[in-house]
């Protein structure tokens, strides 16, 4: 969040008065590209503060919005620097911005501009028209690839604490040697918490256009439960006993969930999604995603002291 430009107003090349007024984020990623996509160019640069948050994100969370883009052309006096009235937005700021409350509050126009950045001079050059191909955004497995490693590391992260929690309890919790019950009971938690982590982070990306459902918290439960069922036939788990059969379920019930909730991670990345579908998704999707871990965390503890 600290990769950041400041708020205001930027001049790219020798822009003057009728120079085209573009507008991003103050996320330096993002202003970056766009400076980047305009060589030999001579145009004017609105950074909103977005608070480090890139365009699309900010544009969700209410930062790139109708009020921040008024506050900020009146901070930068921008009807004393331009003579036109013409603002350029990047199309995926346009879930955040209210065009017509703009034009009330400081008498600019919103054109929404191409979803890339490197469309802009064709943009521009044809009169700030954007072909068809221009307003689609495509999500292909290249670019669902680039987004498994954050989400992976920070799941690892937490994993780190949690396995070595388990592998101790397993050992204390169930009668026996203490390093057998390590070995077996310890270890295929440590297999199944891998494997959640797995489904929800690399495999519903993945997988995504072929996983059922519209939901993300679907589609990585469906991911978890088959890489729950692959843990279990590959690790030999036997559910013979009464401890044995608790232990599955207790694991058939979190390796999905924590699967489930990992996926929706990547709502925020994805074109599938739009803001009021992923908070009516989240209304039923978290407290069912914590009752399954909570159940699953008694009837686990439960196959411990029943063994």
């Amino acid at each position: 969040m600290h990769y950041t430009v400041d708020p205001g107003l930027y001049a790219l090349g020798q822009p003057d008065d009728t120079s085209p007024v573009l507008v991003t984020a103050n996320y330096k990623m993002s202003f970056d590209r766009l400076r980047s996509a305009l060589p030999g160019r001579n145009a004017w640069i609105v950074a909103l503060d977005t608070s480090g948050v890139n365009v699309w994100c900010a544009a969700g969370k209410g930062t790139f919005g109708t009020d921040e883009l008024a506050k900020r052309i009146r901070s930068c006096k921008l009807d004393e620097v331009v003579s036109h009235r013409k603002l350029i937005l990047p199309q995926l700021s346009a879930p955040g911005v209210s065009a017509h409350r703009v034009r009330t509050l400081t008498g600019f126009e919103v054109v929404y501009g191409p979803i890339l950045a490197s469309d802009l001079p064709t943009f521009l050059d044809a009169g700030l028209k954007a072909s068809a191909e221009m307003r689609r955004r495509r999500f292909p497995i290249g670019e669902r690839l680039v987004l498994i490693p954050i989400e992976m590391v920070s799941a690892v992260k937490i994993a780190l604490f949690v396995i070595p929690a388990f592998l101790l309890l397993s050992g204390l919790l169930r009668s026996g040697p203490i390093a057998s019950n390590v070995m077996h009971s310890g270890l295929f938690a440590a297999f199944s918490i891998i494997a959640a982590i797995l489904a929800g982070t690399v495999l519903t990306p993945l997988l995504l256009p072929w996983l059922p459902g519209r939901a993300f918290s679907f589609k990585g439960f469906v991911a978890g439960v088959f890489c729950f069922v692959a843990t279990a036939v590959l690790y030999g788990l036997d559910p013979a006993s009464i401890s044995g059969f608790i232990e599955t379920v207790s694991w058939f019930l979190m390796v999905p969930a924590a699967a489930s909730y990992l996926a929706m991670n990547f709502t925020g990345a994805s074109t599938y999604t739009s803001l009021s579908g992923v908070r009516k998704e989240m209304r039923w999707a978290l407290p069912a995603q914590i009752a399954a871990v909570s159940i699953g965390l008694v009837l686990w503890v439960a196959s411990g002291l029943l063994s």
